[in-house]
């Protein structure tokens, strides 16, 4: 492997060893990532950890600020809520490409991932979970770059999801099974308008309860102030 293929492979083991650390929280919004401390800990050279700073940067993860340095992307109430108006519209596009495409066996998965998300009571199993359900809709998608774009607004949203599922406890629990299991069925039939349909209002109603419930930010905000 020549050295610039070295490089570029160290880039991109760094910056999935951050996003790792982002998507499970470990790396709150407004986290400064300190690049000196990050080099030395993973025995790598500055330039390929500012590369994949630069990587995680075009992903919407990361803010490089100039003379500052980098830090976690953070997002005030009005951009979440722009960030999932644009999931209302583009995920039920993504979903309506799979679901003519999706293998028996996948919706037998889908069916599997659901009851497990039913009886789980630890945050960080439904966070996994509810990736894997939704993500398992769109395996048969034929429009990678829609995928792209779709996997870029779940990533940097992960963290207020995560946050906000806390506090909403079992307030939001039978809401969000009863939206899974019409999905599921909607997909199951092969109906696709209804599966989008659903879609979009299980992404909208996520927005509105947002929109309500803003004082969940500022325990994001405290968090971060004591990283």
């Amino acid at each position: 492997m020549t050295a610039t293929g070295a490089a570029r492979v160290a880039s991109q083991r760094i910056a999935e060893v951050l996003r790792e650390r982002i998507l499970a929280g470990q790396l709150p919004p407004g986290t400064r990532i300190k690049q000196d401390e990050l080099a030395e800990e993973l025995s790598a050279s500055r330039i390929p950890v500012r590369e994949a700073l630069r990587i995680l940067e075009s992903r919407g993860l990361v803010e490089v600020r100039a003379n500052s340095g980098a830090w976690v992307t953070q997002m005030d109430l009005h951009n979440l809520t722009i960030t999932y108006q644009i999931r209302e519209r583009i995920e039920p596009l993504l979903l309506m490409d799979s679901v003519p495409r999706l293998d028996p066996a996948v919706v037998a998965r889908m069916r599997e991932i659901q009851a497990e998300i039913e009886t789980n009571d630890d945050l960080e199993r439904f966070m996994a979970l509810d990736r894997e359900l939704h993500w398992a809709t769109y395996a048969g998608n034929r429009t990678p770059y829609l995928a792209t774009m779709v996997e870029r607004l779940w990533d940097t949203t992960q963290h207020y999801r995560r946050e906000f599922a806390r506090q909403m406890g079992d307030r939001g629990t039978w809401a969000v099974n009863t939206e899974h299991r019409l999905l599921i069925e909607a997909i199951a039939s092969g109906d696709t308008a209804s599966a989008s349909n659903v879609l979009a209002l299980h992404i909208q109603r996520t927005r509105v309860e947002l929109a309500r419930n803003p004082e969940f930010l500022a325990s994001i905000g405290h968090e971060t102030a004591r990283s």
